[in-house]
């Protein structure tokens, strides 16, 4: 289905030179005297790498439609990490390639969307936020309960973020899963 590059979303699958791209940010810019133009932030389905692109206002963008399934993490082995369908218990393995970042946010009865596209998985669609529990960072300090100081802390799933001073190893902690960063205590 074509739609004008001016209806392009975050969160869409396109297809663009050939291939299937997930759009992850969407600017309609108009520079003075210029024509508008739209810049996308693209993430390939089959590679993960990101990449912008320049759209004029009227191109065609071929929108493509994925069906969307809820599933569950439950567990991961090696590069395999295995979910569950909600609806009908089918479990699902897939690897580390298709999945890409989302790794670092999945933990074990967490429910996310996976995209198919003619029966084969292509991506992902994460919760907002995922609570994480710190495993490794330096102590804590009490009085530091304001300041803007950060330091880092490695959560369960390896991921690392900035976090303030005051969090302790074993708290559980709110992180963004778009940007990778520290929101509040769980």
């Amino acid at each position: 289905m074509a739609i004008p590059a001016t209806q392009m979303r975050p969160g869409m699958v396109i297809k663009h030179n050939n291939d299937l791209h997930s759009v992850f940010s969407v600017e309609h810019r108009t520079p003075g005297n210029l024509r508008a133009f739209i810049q996308a932030k693209l993430r390939n389905l089959r590679t993960g790498a990101m990449f912008e692109h320049r759209f004029r206002s009227g191109d065609a963008i071929d929108r493509i439609t994925v069906d969307e399934v809820q599933m569950e993490f439950l567990y991961s082995d090696g590069d395999d990490y295995h979910f569950m369908n909600i609806e009908n218990y089918e479990q699902l393995h897939l690897n580390r390639d298709i999945l890409g970042d989302a790794v670092e946010y999945l933990i074990p009865n967490l429910q996310i969307k996976i995209e198919f596209f003619d029966g084969k998985a292509v991506g992902v669609e994460l919760p907002q936020t995922v609570e994480l529990t710190v495993v490794e960072t330096e102590p804590g300090l009490k009085s530091a309960t304001a300041s803007s100081v950060t330091k880092a802390a490695k959560t369960e799933t390896g991921l690392v973020v900035q976090v303030p001073a005051f969090i302790n190893e074993g708290e559980k902690i709110r992180v963004d899963t778009s940007e990778g960063a520290y929101l509040s205590r769980a």
